[in-house]
């Protein structure tokens, strides 16, 4: 039997590794010591290791890692983007990694798509509104509703693609703007692919999805942001850093048309004070899109099921591949 180690943070073990989780992953894993922070790993430990079993806060695949870990093939990494985890060094020795990223994108594309057709009934506008007015409902006019309304999503990765699958069900028009894809991937999503400048001046709900890069990082500008349509909503579940929030606030402040709902913030919470909590055009929530609590447990799961695939020798479906890196059958 492989043996393996539990490394990460040990505060968010239990979410991911419960008690079934745990027992899936030890019929094909002899586990050789409680679970562990990177900071608590040893050669001693390391030297008989075949695979890591980790998640958030796990540890990085450093050279002194490895030379420590000679028979380490596998990390079964429970959470999303793997960047804080893999290095040239791992990539060189052909460490494989699978990871969770699908599920996470699946739980945010959920959240994405309520808001999505809670922004097209103006649902949070009537809620500020008649908590302002204290006594009285205001009475529903222009909302665009569902009947043809313009979806657009910045991103199609694994949550882009994720969330446009939940929005093909209903009767919306979907654009997206995403350099890096693969049209036929847009295509066989029902998404036209359209210019980021595009995306903001013709989309009745513009929703987030892109990761943060240098190219990337406060995008969301304020030409995009004044370009938006009358009525628009901007829904951003992604990074606080895509947008330039400063921007934002004057934005919304000149434009009390427009919505924003926003999950993350650029610091994560607001700083007290902040005008996200006081404009009546934006509600700000504490990054609820992702996986909480016991729903990590999904991660927890998929992993089990990743290392069974491992110890058959059949295709592991999750598998991260180096950019540029064929993958295998």
């Amino acid at each position: 039997m492989l043996n393996g180690l539990y490394v990460m943070d040990l505060a968010r073990f239990p979410d991911v590794y419960g008690d079934e989780e745990r027992a899936a992953i030890e019929k094909n894993l002899r586990v050789t010591a409680p679970p562990l922070t990177p900071a608590d790993l040893t050669p001693e430990l390391l030297a008989e290791v075949d695979v890591l079993v980790t998640a958030w806060g796990g540890p990085q695949l450093t050279q002194v890692l490895l030379d420590s870990a000679p028979r380490l093939a596998l990390v079964l990494y429970g959470a999303g983007s793997v960047r804080s985890v893999v290095t040239p060094e791992s990539w060189a020795r052909g460490v494989r990694v699978t990871t969770a990223n699908s599920v996470i994108a699946a739980s945010v594309a959920e959240y994405a798509l309520a808001q999505v057709l809670y922004a097209l009934k103006h649902g949070w506008r009537y809620v500020l509104a008649t908590r302002a007015r204290g006594e009285s409902l205001p009475r529903a006019t222009n909302e665009p509703g569902t009947n043809g309304s313009v979806v657009g999503l910045m991103s199609l990765g694994a949550t882009g693609q994720a969330t446009a699958r939940l929005l093909a069900r209903h009767d919306l028009v979907l654009q997206a703007h995403d350099p890096y894809v693969d049209p036929s991937v847009a295509a066989s999503l029902g998404v036209r692919l359209v210019s980021l400048e595009e995306l903001f001046a013709t989309s009745d709900v513009v929703s987030l999805h892109a990761p943060v890069l240098d190219e990337t990082r406060k995008i969301v500008s304020t030409v995009l942001l004044s370009s938006m349509k009358h009525d628009a909503t901007l829904i951003n579940t992604a990074r606080g850093a895509l947008i330039d929030e400063d921007a934002l606030v004057r934005v919304l402040l000149d434009r009390p048309d427009l919505f924003a709902v926003l999950d993350v913030t650029d610091p994560e919470p607001p700083l007290p004070g902040s005008p996200l909590f006081s404009l009546p055009n934006v509600v700000v929530t504490p990054h609820l899109a992702g996986t909480l609590n016991t729903e990590r447990r999904r991660q927890g799961q998929l992993m089990a099921s990743e290392l069974a695939r491992y110890v058959a020798g059949e295709p592991l479906q999750h598998e991260i591949f180096q950019a540029g890196q064929a993958k295998s059958a």
